[in-house]
């Protein structure tokens, strides 16, 4: 294998000569951040914890959980790693099941959705590059469902989640009824 003798590495950010002390540490047995019916998420790097570099989270969904229907990212890109179990995964142009080892990336505005439709849970990692602060989508996106679509169309856009079923010709006529 031969190698490149120019890299086109990033410019470095971290100008210290000695390096720091400021490694993050999570256990495997964390509680995790939020937990619903449907599954529980892990908060592993927030936007706040890498500086917006990327957000990472765990996701176990139960059997037979909805997930997120199609919908794509104007501002990141977001990657699927399964860890345990069955995942239906959209690539934009089908559904695909994924499992235990396989890997998915959606580059920005890529559509895409997830769901478990197996009868077993399942367990994921979401990578979010750059990272987003993600966190309050996952703790109100059920609250904001129960509000109305326009509410919930407003929230997700405030999120970078545009979801298909917003735009389809009709929607805004649905939401007030």
């Amino acid at each position: 294998m031969s190698y490149l003798e120019n890299l086109a590495y990033p410019e470095p950010r971290y100008h210290g000569d000695k390096g720091e002390v400021n490694a993050t540490f999570r256990p495997a047995g964390t509680p995790p951040d939020i937990t619903s019916p449907g599954g529980s998420t892990h908060y592993l790097a927030t936007h706040e914890s890498t500086g917006g570099e990327f957000g990472l989270y765990r996701a176990d969904l139960a059997p037979r959980s909805a997930g997120a229907k199609p919908h794509f990212h104007k501002a990141m890109s977001e990657s699927f790693y399964i860890l345990s179990g069955e995942l239906a995964l959209f690539n934009g142009e089908k559904w695909i099941t994924g499992r235990e080892g396989d890997f998915l990336y959606v580059p920005v505005g890529g559509l895409h959705a997830f769901k478990n439709e197996s009868d077993e849970p399942t367990s994921m990692l979401m990578l979010f590059s750059p990272g987003a602060p993600r966190e309050e989508y996952f703790e109100r996106v059920a609250e904001m469902a129960q509000r109305g679509r326009e509410e919930l169309k407003d929230f997700r856009i405030r999120h970078d989640s545009y979801f298909v079923e917003d735009f389809e010709p009709g929607a805004e006529q649905e939401g007030t009824k």
